[in-house]
């Protein structure tokens, strides 16, 4: 298939700069993936579409106030964005200015923290060394002075960086929400769980090659980005065990989805692990694991609408899109939802 065949029209105002308050009064379009019909609704109607015994997995990865302000000694600005710990007190990082970085460039966060401007990387990264005060965690020094590296589009300030963050992330990691599951509430959470519902966690750590655009005209032409992910034995028994009885899985966002669909392709069956998967899903597909997904409304032409498009039938996702533009539903990460079933 070709890249344009998923494109669609998008006025600039319908992009959410804020997620709704309460969380679950975001709206939710259900869409039935048979027979391609949709209903206008809000999140806090999920319920009403789930039954006991179904799983809903969730994916539980918290985001890393990764995006650091600083100066160099010359009074010159400086960002880095911090992308994956590759030792202690190292980083793989994107820096900008980049070409007036030079190694051993040294960069100053407020006093808290110190970096020095290591080798050059592949795809524009940098090696970067953090130097802080022992007293403190790196991680508690970030929660203090670092911000959320939210998508470009996202051009509001947060007020609190607990708003780009799921209200059962736990272990750091993610340069980017699953923001799937910014829709739910604890009150929500726990209505489910009476209902006879199991919630499982999974966790991948999201990559900025989230927002990778695809760039080949022929979608089977692109590569791309892996991502770590890990599912622990409890977790893992709950999945396994609902697909031997013929119980739905019901996924949380597309990380959930790809986390899933990676285990099953590689063992067969769902199973602890801790591995990375580049899993690239796109119509053809055949889904081997999840039955209903929970997502927002995604890029034109990104990877996550053609996942969207696998599950659902490129017709029936193409369709609703252009419906949800029509009714005005808010688009992409602080948007609102779809469920798929």
């Amino acid at each position: 298939m070709l890249k344009s065949e998923f494109y669609y029209d998008l006025p600039q105002e319908l992009i959410a700069q804020s997620h709704a308050v309460p969380r679950d009064h975001s709206r939710m379009m259900y869409l039935n993936r048979q027979t391609g019909e949709t209903q206008d609704l809000h999140f806090y109607d999920l319920p009403s579409f789930l039954k006991e015994g179904d799983v809903l997995v969730r994916n539980n990865s918290k985001v890393i106030p990764a995006r650091l302000l600083g100066q160099k000694d010359t009074g010159a600005h400086v960002e880095i964005l911090l992308l994956k710990q590759t030792g202690q007190d190292e980083w793989e990082c994107l820096v900008r200015p980049g070409k007036r970085l030079h190694r051993d460039t040294v960069v100053d966060f407020g006093g808290k923290l110190r970096a020095t401007i290591g080798e050059e990387l592949t795809d524009g990264k940098r090696k970067v060394y953090f130097d802080y005060d022992r007293s403190e965690t790196f991680f508690a020094i970030l929660d203090e002075i670092g911000k959320m590296p939210t998508p470009p589009y996202i051009t509001k300030e947060l007020e609190d960086n607990d708003e780009y963050q799921t209200v059962y992330a736990r272990p750091l990691g993610s340069a980017a929400a699953p923001t799937a599951g910014l829709h739910f509430t604890d009150e929500l959470l726990e209505k489910i769980r009476s209902m006879g519902v199991q919630i499982a966690d999974v966790t991948l750590h999201v990559g900025l090659g989230t927002f990778r655009p695809v760039k080949e005209d022929d979608i089977a032409d692109h590569i791309m980005h892996s991502e770590s992910y890990s599912i622990d034995e409890e977790n893992a028994a709950v999945i396994q065990k609902a697909k031997e009885e013929g119980r739905r899985v019901i996924c949380t966002g597309t990380t959930s989805c790809r986390t899933l669909e990676s285990v099953y392709a590689k063992h067969g069956k769902i199973t602890a692990c801790h591995e990375d998967t580049d899993i690239f899903i796109y119509p053809g597909y055949e889904f081997k694991v999840m039955d209903g997904l929970i997502t927002n409304f995604h890029l034109p032409e990104s990877t996550l609408i053609m996942l969207v498009s696998a599950f659902a039938g490129y017709e029936n996702t193409m369709s609703a899109y252009r419906e949800a533009v029509e009714k005005r539903y808010r688009f992409f990460s602080f948007g609102d939802a779809m469920l798929i079933i």
